[in-house]
């Protein structure tokens, strides 16, 4: 005759599948979040960081023409000192300028190879995504089916519920109702 199925514990196997199910939330939203800082990146790259470096452009060169005037008025007036001032800071600002328009340069590179950079990895998410709607919601269904088929087991092997005083040690009472001899 096979041994019978030895369960101890249906809530081991139900606290396990509560975890599961809080575990596939979790990294649900984990998933949603990255997939929102990829939207977020691609909006920074696209529109944000291109118009800041414009306008920090049309503004660096706003100082530079104004830093041009005051050299021109210095040079006019004959003021060496003030002069060589004045060729620092064009200087400078058009160094400024040479570097917004690097960085805007670079950002609108990352903006070309975005796509082909992070679609990859996106496509992973998308797969970990699946695994974790469709995989382990299966895998709950399942152990939701094992704790009640364990437990239908459960009550048939172990045959009718013992009474109160069955648990407590007591000899049963005799069928007729007399008190045992």
């Amino acid at each position: 005759m096979p041994e019978r199925a030895r369960v101890t514990s249906l809530e081991a196997i139900e606290g396990f599948r509560a975890k599961l199910i809080i575990y596939r939330d979790k990294a649900g939203r984990v998933l949603d979040e990255v997939s929102d800082d990829v939207i977020r990146a691609r909006v920074w790259l696209e529109s944000e960081r291109p118009a800041h470096w414009q306008n920090k452009i049309r503004r660096l060169t706003r100082e530079l023409e104004q830093r041009q005037q005051e050299l021109f008025s210095a040079q006019l007036s004959g003021l060496r000192d003030s002069s060589y001032a004045q060729q620092a800071a064009v200087q400078k600002a058009r160094r400024a300028i040479r570097e917004a328009e690097d960085k805007l340069k670079t950002t609108q590179q990352w903006h070309r190879q975005y796509d082909q950079r992070v679609e990859p990895l996106g496509r992973q998410v998308e797969k970990l995504r699946h695994s974790l709607g469709h995989d382990l919601g299966q895998a709950v269904a399942w152990l939701n089916e094992m704790t009640k088929t364990l437990g239908e087991y459960a009550e048939i092997t172990s045959g009718p519920a013992p009474t109160a005083g069955e648990r407590a040690g007591e000899n049963p009472p005799s069928p007729e109702g007399a008190a045992a001899p």
